[in-house]
């Protein structure tokens, strides 16, 4: 280990040969995903999730407010993500990082694209009150790929939210929020992340830790939802890869997409 620290790309070469890397794993095997939900008893909702030993919290509040113009029968979903230097020396103090920044705008538009949350479903009253469910999530510790932690977070995190029963008054048109009585809303299915690099243009990585995100050539994520339908793609870092390896990373995906849900329903159990 040594000397994966002093010459990591030659190092990694020497794994490769055998086709494993230094965890013991093999090139598209993930690491052991851990979800507890229900884990902050002052949030709405909330789930932790540990990815080997990156670790994401998410904690859901929700909120009244006013509708915007252009949707005033649909409420809003605002997700954020934090990656401070608390959970890794690779951050530092002050503004949110590039990557913290990635992943709240990855994060917006995965809800956006696959509609988990039928926004209209968070009307109160059309044009007047709608509820605003605020998505935050902290990276505790961070050791690689926080994307396919923090999807898998923010997801079981809104399946797990219980919002107040709310009447609005027909005389005053204030509203009155019961807290006695909580109810779920009903979620569209929960897309799965599973992110892949590439280390010396030929191999193709699942789940790369922080010391193979150091050493790679960027990544691609792929995200499938419960019927092994792919419906979204993010690269970064410009990698490019050929339709046939492509396949095999949908094919990884969808496999893993199916892994983390059995894991969900039956922590939901």
């Amino acid at each position: 280990m040594e000397l994966l620290n002093l010459q990591p790309v030659e190092s990694y070469k020497t794994f490769l040969k055998e086709n494993i890397r230094p965890d013991g794993r093999e090139l598209m095997e993930t690491r052991q995903t851990v979800l507890n939900v229900g884990s902050i008893s002052t949030a709405d909702g909330s789930a932790l999730v540990k990815l080997g030993e990156t670790m994401v919290i998410c904690g859901v509040k929700a909120e009244l407010t006013i509708p915007s113009a252009e949707d005033p029968g649909k409420g809003i979903v605002v997700p954020n993500m934090e990656m401070s230097a608390l959970c890794s020396s690779h951050f530092k103090p002050g503004p949110p990082s590039e990557q913290a920044q990635v992943i709240t705008k990855f994060l917006d538009n995965l809800l956006k694209s696959c509609t988990v949350i039928d926004t209209a479903d968070l009307c109160v009253m059309k044009d007047k009150l709608v509820w605003v469910l605020y998505c935050d999530l902290i990276c505790l510790n961070y050791d690689g790929n926080a994307l396919d932690a923090s999807v898998l977070a923010l997801i079981a995190a809104l399946q797990n939210v219980k919002i107040p029963e709310v009447t609005v008054d027909d005389e005053s048109g204030l509203p009155h929020t019961n807290m006695e009585v909580k109810k779920a809303f009903a979620t569209r299915g929960m897309p799965c992340a599973t992110t892949f690099t590439v280390f010396d243009g030929s191999h193709i990585i699942a789940d790369p830790t922080l010391k193979e995100e150091d050493i790679t050539e960027g990544n691609i994520t792929v995200v499938t939802d419960e019927h092994d339908n792919l419906i979204y793609v993010q690269r970064q870092g410009g990698l490019a890869m050929p339709e046939a390896e492509m396949q095999k990373c949908v094919k990884r995906a969808v496999e893993h997409g199916s892994e983390m849900r059995k894991l969900y329903l039956a922590v939901a159990s």
